[in-house]
């Protein structure tokens, strides 16, 4: 495993035997999955419920055993070390880890406690998080009070008390409003800037694209395509202009200038308007105009559209992200 690999998952697998009117079948909930995660990266695992996502977590945090493969976090081996890894990562789940009985403030003492530090600095480390995270109008409050926005940062604090240097979230804005998702963005890009490796599991592309480093698309189990956002987003095909013209008749002869002066990747024509697609279409933009104008073509409107994830998404699945399959194992 090199230096900088804090995770290293080879040919992992998990499957489970469920049983059903009295017979079992097996579910295989991951198979095979291949991945690298570099140190102080925030690295995306992007895809619908039930497509592994979860399960990997929960392998990673060595909360399930793998069925097969080999898996490495932050050296140790995952089977043979799991107590090595527990010391050292954080793991925050989609249900959340705060027993809502208690105030956050004891939530964040007894984990601190859990991991073995002493009841002085666990007080002094309850009350940083508590400060960091904005929490303290309420921290002393049953937990059960808490907003949604309120027992994720509770979450995220519970999940980093003990300074962890890999950071596993699933699915830690889900449910939240926009205000809550935003500042949890704002915390999590923090923490990778003290050096906080993160993975984070997300179903929304937005926060896929806005702040992880890499991403791995997962779909049914196996990792069906990676890299950075970008990188992604360009595997799609180029950016997609649209001119829109007064008449079919002007569109027509945009669309003939067009195809003499640029090199497009495609370009068509319906109802007045021509839609053409080329790299670096932002870029591309002024030049067109200026093109069109100069003969007289004047547009009425215009429009620039990137690829999205929903767009890779489609492209290797055949379907969007944002379809709901419902729950897996």
């Amino acid at each position: 495993m090199h230096s900088d690999c804090v995770i290293e998952l080879k040919q992992l697998q998990k499957i489970f035997v469920l049983k059903e009117h009295g017979k079992r079948r097996q579910v295989e909930a991951v198979r095979g999955v291949d991945l690298v995660v570099r140190r102080g990266q925030i690295f995306g695992f992007l895809g619908p419920n039930g497509a592994g996502k979860s399960t990997t977590q929960k392998m990673l945090s060595t909360l399930l055993r793998p069925s097969g493969g080999e898996v490495k976090v932050l050296g140790y081996d995952l089977v043979k070390q799991p107590d090595k890894i527990r010391q050292r990562v954080g793991f925050v789940s989609q249900a959340g880890g705060a027993n809502l009985a208690f105030s956050g403030t004891e939530n964040l003492v007894l984990q601190a406690q859990l991991f073995g530090i002493d009841a002085v600095s666990a007080k002094r480390s309850a009350a940083e998080f508590s400060q960091r995270f904005q929490m303290t109008s309420y921290i002393d409050r049953p937990a059960s009070t808490y907003s949604g926005g309120q027992k994720r940062r509770l979450d995220i604090a519970l999940g980093m008390i003990h300074h962890p240097q890999l950071l596993l979230l699933d699915e830690p804005t889900t449910g939240l409003d926009p205000q809550s998702r935003a500042y949890l963005w704002v915390e999590i890009q923090k923490l990778k800037a003290e050096g906080v490796t993160i993975l984070l599991t997300t179903q929304y592309m937005d926060e896929a694209d806005k702040l992880c480093d890499s991403i791995a698309i997962i779909d049914h189990g196996k990792i069906i395509a990676q890299g950075t956002p970008d990188e992604l987003k360009s595997s799609v095909g180029g950016d997609t202009i649209v001119f829109s013209f007064v008449s079919s008749e002007i569109a027509h002869k945009a669309e003939g200038l067009l195809h003499e002066h640029v090199v497009l990747e495609r370009l068509h024509v319906a109802e007045g308007s021509v839609y053409l697609t080329l790299k670096d279409g932002e870029r591309a933009l002024p030049d067109l105009l200026r093109l069109l104008d100069g003969l007289g073509l004047s547009v009425q409107s215009v429009t620039l559209a990137r690829p999205s994830l929903d767009d890779v998404f489609l492209k290797y699945t055949g379907r969007s992200l944002r379809e709901d399959e419902g729950e897996k194992p």
